[in-house]
C-alpha cells in the first residue's frame, strides 16, 4: 500500500467516542482524505444504501468503528437490537468492501468476545473455547461474527481485512447516560453529581470485586492507525491468529476504580455497594503481548486518562444530559 497518506479512508462511526478519536489520530498523523457519513445520512443497517455509498465513493481503506454499544443494563435490555444492528452494520460494510475492492479493512470488536470464565489474561486463541457471559451475549456474538467475516473474506477472497479487539475504553465523547453507559463514565457522573448535590453516599452496582482493564480512547486510536499502517491479514491468519488484542495489560478492581474517581472528582462521601445487582464477568484482562511484540504499546496511565476525561465531561456540559 504505497502512498498511504494519500489513500481515501472511510471511517464508519466517526461521531462516537472511538470514531472521533480515530479521526483525530488520522488527522494528526497526516491523513488528508478521510470520508465520513453520519447515521442520519447513511443507515449502515441498510444493505443497498451502504453498497450505493461504496460504489459512489470508492474508499481504499475502511475502518469500522460503527456499532451499537452500551453497558450491562443496555446490553441485557435491548438484546435483539444489539445483535441485529451490529450484525447488519458489520456485514454490510465488510461485504461492500469486498465488492468494491477495498485494499484494507480494520474492524473493531470488543474484549467481551471471550468466554465468561476464560483463563486470565485473555489470549487471542481463547476465542470460542467456552460459554459467553449471558448479559452481553447478543452483542458478543455479533462481534465474533465480525471477526469471522474478516477472517473468511481473507481465506476465500484474499481480502486484507483484519480485526482489533480493544479492552474497556473511556475518554472524550464517552456516553455518560446512567442507563446505557459503561462503568467508568457512569462513576464519573455519579460522583460529580453527588458532590454537586452534597450527597452522603454513592451506590455502585455489584460487589466492587470484579477486575477490569481500562484504556484511554486516544491510545486505541493510535493502535488502530498503527495496525492500518503495519499489520496485514496474512500476518494474522497464516499464523493461526484471527484478531489482535488492544489494551494496557493492567487491571483494577471496581472498588479501587471508584476510589480513584471519587478522589479525582473530589467527592468526600461514602461509597456503598448494591450486591443485589450483577457483577458481570469476574475478570477481563487482555494479554497484549502480541501487539506489543509488533511494536505498539499504550501511553496513558489510568489516573491521567480519568483526569482528562473528567475535564472534558465538565467542560462539554455533559452534566445536564
Amino acid at each position: 500500500m504505497s502512498n498511504l497518506k494519500n489513500k481515501k479512508i472511510y471511517l464508519a462511526g466517526h461521531k462516537g467516542m472511538v470514531g472521533s478519536a480515530i479521526y483525530r489520530e488520522l488527522e494528526t498523523s497526516g491523513y488528508k482524505n478521510i470520508i465520513t457519513k453520519g447515521f442520519s445520512e447513511l443507515d449502515l443497517r441498510n444493505q443497498s444504501d451502504v453498497l450505493n455509498f461504496f460504489e459512489a465513493e470508492k474508499p481504499e481503506i475502511v475502518i469500522i468503528a460503527a456499532a451499537k454499544v452500551g453497558g450491562i443494563l443496555a446490553n441485557n435490555t435491548y438484546r435483539a437490537e444489539f445483535i441485529y444492528d451490529n450484525l447488519m452494520i458489520e456485514a454490510n460494510l465488510i461485504h461492500s468492501s469486498y465488492l468494491n475492492n477495498v485494499e484494507k479493512v480494520v474492524f473493531l470488536g470488543s474484549s467481551c468476545i471471550y468466554p465468561k470464565l476464560a483463563p486470565q489474561p485473555l489470549k487471542e486463541e481463547y476465542l470460542l473455547t467456552d460459554t459467553l457471559e449471558f448479559t452481553n451475549e447478543p452483542y458478543t456474538i455479533a462481534k465474533i461474527a465480525g471477526i469471522k467475516l474478516c477472517e473468511n473474506y481473507y481465506r476465500q477472497y484474499e481480502c486484507n481485512f483484519i480485526s482489533a479487539m480493544p479492552t474497556n475504553l473511556y475518554g472524550p465523547n464517552d456516553n455518560f447516560n446512567l442507563e446505557t453507559s459503561h462503568v467508568l463514565p457512569a462513576l464519573i457522573r455519579k460522583f460529580h453529581e453527588a458532590k454537586d448535590q452534597n450527597k452522603d453516599s454513592v451506590t455502585i452496582w455489584g460487589t466492587g470485586k470484579p477486575l477490569r482493564e481500562f484504556m484511554y480512547v486516544d491510545d486505541l486510536a493510535n493502535a488502530i492507525v498503527f495496525m492500518m499502517e503495519n499489520i496485514n491479514a496474512k500476518d494474522l491468519y497464516e499464523n493461526g491468529i484471527t484478531h489482535l488484542n488492544v489494551g494496557t495489560g493492567k487491571d483494577i478492581t471496581i472498588s479501587d476504580l471508584a476510589n480513584m474517581i471519587s478522589e479525582i472528582v473530589s467527592y468526600k462521601g461514602k461509597i456503598e455497594y448494591d450486591t443485589t445487582k450483577p457483577d458481570g464477568t469476574p475478570r477481563k484482562l487482555m494479554d497484549v503481548s502480541r501487539l506489543n511484540s509488533l511494536g505498539w504499546k499504550y501511553q496513558t496511565e489510568l489516573d491521567e486518562g480519568i483526569k482528562l476525561t473528567y475535564k472534558w465531561f465538565v467542560e462539554s456540559g455533559k452534566i445536564k444530559n
